[in-house]
């Protein structure tokens, strides 16, 4: 069966490289046209993330949305389940938003070029100096008004489960004090895993929850906002069929993603 699908997924993934340079090439443009980010971010919410998606053969179903302001800046923060994630967060989410990646894929082409490009906020975390300007340069964006995805597991799950999560975007969104909204994510790992290419058809549910706010809040309050914040995603996770997580394994390793810790460095960045 699995020979079956290699040709099916080689067209997909040629169509997945050329849409994506396409719409890449022309967000550049238009965000040298326009001088700005505003109309090539929203060409990825409604031209490349939802022609992905097609491409895929996936089927969203999003629960109904909560009732907040969303022309206001947010800390959106989703499980990790698939690359194919990040399409579903440009489609799914109503204001044009940035994402939290990591700084080696600055050297893709023509990935790196549109991350660069559209301002998004690159993390190196391998050098706790240079992810600590990341985390402010996030700061300062949401401050300006920017709405941020953030993914704080740090990896992709491989059985559906929600990971410990990594502290940097909850620095952020204390220091920037901007609510933080979970959204549960579920299916993306079905339908395209972690490893390989291998794209299933299949449903992608995803659930809002309710902003947490921040405001007040500060460094003491960290660990606990962390825990607070996964709680919420783990409900929200499974009340649309996911497999949620462990909600004593709040806060990742110094360095381990995807490993708990009782006991957490206090002073981790990302």
């Amino acid at each position: 069966m699995k020979l079956l699908w290699l040709p099916i997924n080689f067209v997909q993934a040629l169509f997945t490289m050329f849409w994506s340079a396409f719409w890449i090439s022309l967000a550049i443009v238009m965000r040298v046209v326009t001088m700005g980010t505003r109309v090539p971010l929203a060409m990825a919410r409604r031209c490349w993330g939802p022609g992905l998606l097609w491409g895929a053969r996936a089927k969203l179903q999003v629960e109904p949305l909560p009732n907040f302001d969303w022309t206001k800046p947010h800390i959106y923060v989703m499980n990790h389940q698939s690359m194919i994630d990040i399409a579903v967060g440009f489609v799914v989410i109503p204001a044009n938003v940035r994402f939290v990646a990591k700084r080696v894929l600055l050297y893709v082409p023509f990935i790196g070029w549109y991350l660069w490009a559209m301002g998004m906020i690159l993390v190196d975390r391998s050098n706790r100096e240079r992810a600590l300007k990341s985390l402010a340069l996030a700061g300062e964006r949401i401050r300006a008004g920017a709405n941020i995805v953030a993914y704080p597991e740090g990896t992709r799950t491989r059985d559906g489960r929600i990971l410990p999560f990594k502290k940097g975007p909850f620095m952020v969104a204390l220091e920037a004090q901007v609510p933080i909204v979970p959204v549960a994510i579920e299916g993306a790992y079905r339908v395209l895993p972690r490893d390989g290419f291998s794209v299933r058809p299949g449903t992608i549910r995803v659930n809002f929850g309710a902003p947490i706010p921040t405001a007040g809040l500060g460094l003491a309050d960290r660990d606990a906002l962390v825990k607070r914040v996964r709680d919420s995603l783990i409900d929200l996770h499974l009340a649309i069929g996911g497999a949620g997580g462990d909600k004593d394994a709040a806060i990742a390793r110094a360095g381990k993603e995807g490993e708990g810790s009782a006991s957490p460095e206090k002073n981790e960045a990302a």
